[in-house]
């Protein structure tokens, strides 16, 4: 994008004062630039422009279900709560407004991911049914389940080809929620392709944050690293999502070491802070002791190379869409993968069913394939896990657990 058509998105079709432009300005009232009453002892970092300072563990609110718990996660220390439309069919956004609203609107940050149904997984783009407009209301539509005055972040997911990242109506709606003062920052979120998300990031100047795969397990990390880099340096905050590589080996277990997983992926300075599935308080606790010592032990750097030379393939997608062009089916099978590593990895199968729907699986997908012949980069039996994942398109949702 040239600097030109850049600065006229900046400067916004509202006719708005160049005050509402500002980076952390909201209907013309500063907003602090560290998270009011985090534990001083908690180790933090700043989310780049943002100016936010905030611990290095943040709560994924996909799992949670219970008002206490959210609220139990910031008395605790959690202070970045991550969540999603498409969580709990957005009653996630719900339950995380509805724990916050009576605690200081300055002692925390929400956090939301805001789909549209035109954006093709399997190719990353837009069809020609995307409408800014139509876009702009399910944004606002975030807000009103969070029954906040504002949300901090909202992020475009699944964001991972030039031309959608830099699609000038997706830039112009998240200016206009930002001069409205109904989002303080914008973002994207990236499961795959995510060094080109975010070098075309970069090139906007819009987006403040990128919410990325990273974890021990990534193929690409010099590349992935590199991109990294460019990004914080431009000023943007980058934020790591599916950090533990799917928590299991396999479906049934043994488990991977998640202090070693989370304490590898924080050994990059440029990660502002861990997006964490927590569903317990134990395991909230045990986060907050692990960032206190990001030293990783002998033991820790053992465990994840035995994880990575474990025969089985693990649960952790890779991603890289090679196995599309091969499936006679056209099948979303990254997708799907994911969906897959949410309900044998973290157990959380309402968010791997609306996965699995995403991807347009149904009962009968592969039944008319005799074998499969998909060839994985990474060695997964493709046909197996779709055959095994699948079943839970017949499960009644009211039998789905969170």
């Amino acid at each position: 994008m040239n600097n030109n058509r850049r600065e006229f998105l900046k400067k916004g079709l509202l006719g708005v004062s160049a005050t509402a432009l500002i980076p952390g300005v909201i209907k013309g009232s500063p907003v602090a630039s560290s998270i009011a009453a985090a534990p001083a002892d908690l180790p933090s970092r700043v989310l780049g422009r943002t100016g936010i300072k905030a611990p290095l563990i943040s709560l994924g609110a996909s799992g949670a279900i219970n008002r206490d718990f959210i609220k139990g996660a910031y008395n605790s220390g959690i202070k970045l709560f991550f969540s999603a439309t498409y969580y709990g069919e957005g009653n996630n956004e719900i339950i995380v407004g509805e724990a916050l609203k009576e605690l200081p609107r300055d002692s925390f940050v929400v956090a939301t991911a805001v789909p549209c149904n035109e954006l093709d997984n399997r190719t990353g783009m837009l069809n020609d049914k995307f409408s800014a407009r139509a876009y702009m209301e399910k944004a606002e539509g975030s807000l009103r389940r969070f029954g906040l005055d504002h949300i901090d972040i909202i992020l475009f997911p699944y964001a991972a080809k030039r031309e959608t990242v830099c699609n000038e109506d997706i830039l112009r709606t998240m200016e206009q929620l930002r001069q409205q003062g109904k989002v303080r920052f914008t973002g994207i979120a990236s499961h795959n392709g995510t060094e080109e998300a975010l070098d075309a990031a970069v090139s906007t100047g819009i987006y403040d944050i990128a919410m990325i795969s990273y974890n021990f397990r990534i193929e690409n990390r010099e590349a992935l690293d590199a991109a990294i880099a460019r990004a914080t340096a431009s000023g943007m905050a980058i934020v790591a999502m599916k950090t533990t590589a799917g928590v299991f080996r396999n479906k049934s277990g043994p488990g991977i070491n998640s202090d070693a997983a989370l304490k590898w992926a924080l050994q990059n300075v440029n990660i502002s802070t861990i997006v964490s599935g927590m569903t317990t308080s134990e395991q909230i606790q045990k986060n907050l002791a692990m960032i206190r010592n990001l030293k990783m032990t002998e033991e820790e750097m053992s465990d994840l190379k035995t994880a990575l030379a474990f025969s089985d393939t693990g649960l952790f997608c890779q991603q890289c869409g090679q196995c599309l062009s091969q499936c006679p089916a056209s099948l979303d099978i990254p997708t799907i993968m994911r969906g897959y590593m949410y309900a044998y990895g973290y157990r959380n199968l309402r968010q791997a069913r609306n996965t699995l729907a995403a991807a347009g699986l149904e009962t009968g997908s592969c039944a008319d394939c005799t074998s499969c012949i998909v060839k994985c980069r990474s060695g997964f039996d493709v046909r197996a896990k779709i055959q095994d994942i699948k079943r839970l398109t017949e499960v009644p949702e009211d039998l789905l657990l969170s």
